[in-house]
């Protein structure tokens, strides 16, 4: 996924949901963040941070640490991050119509912005369930 740094950020690119997992839990290096953050100008950094559980001013400090293994929680909501965005990216024409649309309110999840509701895991299965019913044609 190129939002993580691709294959330059992993020697062998996870295959499989327990590949994944197993990367998460030995630490995604912190450039993967760093990757994500340097393609999303159009979310504000502080909602970015809310996201990931950080302040602004943590975030910005991982920046400066790119060889550091990231924590597994805050590995697995990076992951989340960009595999939400990658998918609305798909649903709505690019990255950044997919960042305009997490940063607007949506009627189908009931006037909450999309990057709210990734805050928690129920959150970010509401926004993929709204996302695959978009896909299909369903708008509410």
């Amino acid at each position: 996924m190129a939002l993580l740094g691709g294959r330059r950020a992993f020697r062998q690119w996870p295959q499989s949901r327990a590949e994944i997992h197993g990367a998460l839990v030995q630490g995604l290096p912190t450039a993967v963040l760093v990757s994500l953050l340097d393609q999303l100008a159009l979310l504000p950094v502080d909602d970015v941070a809310a996201v990931l559980g950080l302040s602004s001013r943590t975030l910005r400090r991982f920046r400066e640490q790119p060889d550091r293994p990231l924590p597994a929680d805050l590995a697995s909501k990076v992951w989340q991050l960009a595999e939400t965005l990658a998918q609305a990216a798909v649903v709505v024409g690019d990255a950044a119509a997919a960042q305009r649309w997490l940063a607007a309110p949506a009627m189908g999840l009931d006037g909450a912005r999309p990057i709210d509701l990734l805050r928690t895991l129920q959150g970010s299965e509401l926004v993929t369930e709204f996302l695959g019913r978009l896909a299909n044609g369903v708008y509410n």
